[in-house]
């Protein structure tokens, strides 16, 4: 004989749902039991394990609980057309999360975080154009930031990224002088190509010139990115070769 009414367990064995959820649905009135026993049993109708069912499946489709508690108001053909404007929600938190996969995989292979799509098509800015509006915020005010800002500014893409490679292929080429003192003729004039690079956007006094040399030393994202160049302290060595070339240049 079937049972007219189903208790916690049955409902539990059922739907899967736990014992603690169960409750707590009661307790906020979204499903609350048919019937309470005097020795305060939860006992619920077979027929509403269709109104259950539904809360589940709409948890399934990321709604919240009080988003659920509304949509089980409505009537079913109200449901269908608000799940299938989830629809178009879910398909881009699947789109953002491949993106997530993607920054993880090229992050584990060695890709510096700063090169990372991670950002992209999110309230968060890209981590180049962070980097970018502190650089604003502490120097903005500056001569040196103005004229900078202002010959970037002149720049197309293709040009911006024609510059960050030229850096980027300095930073290398520094990073197999590693091993030599960081006062060495080489390294030196490395050091110099460096300088020219950036007098190509703005004039680099001693004072400039320490404080970028201080970023790269004790910054924890520069130190993390020039790692992709050398295994050993890269940002270490950078300052150290930086630091000789003000103090030996006459000011």
């Amino acid at each position: 004989m079937k049972k007219p009414l189903l208790a916690v367990k049955d409902i539990v064995q059922i739907t899967g749902i736990t014992t603690r959820a169960l409750h707590y649905y009661d307790r906020i009135d979204l499903f609350k039991p048919t019937h309470l026993t005097d020795n305060g049993y939860r006992l619920y109708e077979r027929s509403s394990l269709e109104k259950l069912q539904t809360i589940l499946f709409l948890r399934e489709l990321d709604f919240s609980l009080k988003e659920i508690a509304d949509i089980i108001k409505l009537t079913k053909q109200e449901q269908k057309q608000i799940a299938m404007q989830q629809r178009h929600a879910l398909l881009m938190k699947k789109q953002r999360l491949e993106t997530i996969m993607a920054a993880l995989d090229e992050f584990a292979s060695g890709k510096d975080i700063s090169d990372l799509l991670l950002f992209n098509n999110s309230s968060v800015l890209p981590l180049k154009e962070q980097y970018a509006n502190e650089a604003k915020f502490l120097y903005g005010e500056t001569e040196a930031y103005k004229v900078y800002n202002e010959t970037l500014e002149t720049l197309s893409q293709d040009e911006k990224q024609e510059r960050f490679a030229e850096m980027e292929e300095l930073f290398k080429q520094i990073a197999t002088c590693i091993g030599q003192p960081p006062s060495s003729n080489e390294v030196q004039r490395l050091i110099e190509e460096w300088k020219k690079y950036l007098m190509q956007f703005t004039a680099c006094d001693a004072e400039v010139l320490k404080c970028i040399a201080h970023t790269y030393k004790f910054d924890a994202r520069f130190q993390n990115y020039f790692h992709q160049f050398s295994r050993e302290d890269l940002a270490d060595f950078l300052y150290r070769a930086i630091i000789y070339n003000i103090d030996r240049t006459p000011q």
